[in-house]
């Protein structure tokens, strides 16, 4: 420490600093400040809008930046944090989420987007005591390891029966105008675009078996 001549202490890091942001001001005469003020006044203002949103039966009115993504306005402006951001790109699947019904990535979408849609997230599908089918059985047959894209494939794989059950073909359907079959093969296809890097598929593909009603051993490899 160094002692001034009233007896305040000054620190060796504070006399740095001063010196530091005396030589900054003077190097920049008062055009160049005026100049820095206008231009960050003029820095444009981002466009607000209000959403309505029914999430998990709950009708939601924000006021968000219109380019918020679906994901982000519910994690950050809901704190339904259960959706994960991994890669931000549409391709990990940790973020998907239900709407009116059908999976999305919500990352990839605009929550404007979505005014007046129901969203449903993996804290609306059931809660301790009061679990979904789905995610009883992924704790059934281990379906997660970290956990982290769990939530997104829990939402797919509900998504996946009921594409199948209303008889939407995948490219692995043998006969686009028929039924597909529910099998562990259509179902390992419509659940590709959510990787697990823990690699628990094969108990992923159990616990959607479970769900359906198929017996283990119609699982097939």
């Amino acid at each position: 420490m160094m002692e001034e001549s009233d007896g305040a202490q000054v620190s060796r890091r504070g006399v740095l600093a001063g010196g530091a942001a005396t030589v900054a001001v003077s190097g920049m005469d008062a055009g160049e400040a005026e100049a820095q003020r206008r231009a960050a006044a003029t820095i444009p203002q981002p466009t607000t809008m209000p959403v309505t949103l029914e999430v998990n039966g709950k009708r939601r009115t924000l006021e968000l930046d219109t380019r918020t993504t679906l994901l982000d306005a519910l994690r950050e402006h809901l704190h339904l944090t259960g959706s994960k951001k991994g890669c931000d790109h549409g391709q990990c699947g940790a973020c998907t989420v239900l709407v009116d019904g059908k999976r999305i990535n919500s990352c990839l979408s605009l929550a404007v987007m979505h005014e007046g849609d129901s969203i449903t997230t993996i804290e609306g599908l059931g809660r301790p005591g009061a679990l979904h089918p789905m995610q009883a059985a992924f704790v059934k047959h281990d379906g997660y390891q970290c956990g982290y894209c769990t939530p997104g494939q829990i939402c797919s794989a509900v998504a996946v029966l009921g594409e199948i059950k209303a008889g939407v073909p995948s490219h692995v359907t043998t006969d686009i105008a028929g039924k597909p079959p529910l099998s562990a093969g259509e179902m390992r296809e419509r659940m590709s675009g959510n990787i697990c890097r823990c690699g628990a598929y094969s108990n992923i593909i159990e616990a959607m078996s479970d769900v359906a009603g198929l017996p283990s051993e119609g699982v097939d490899a």
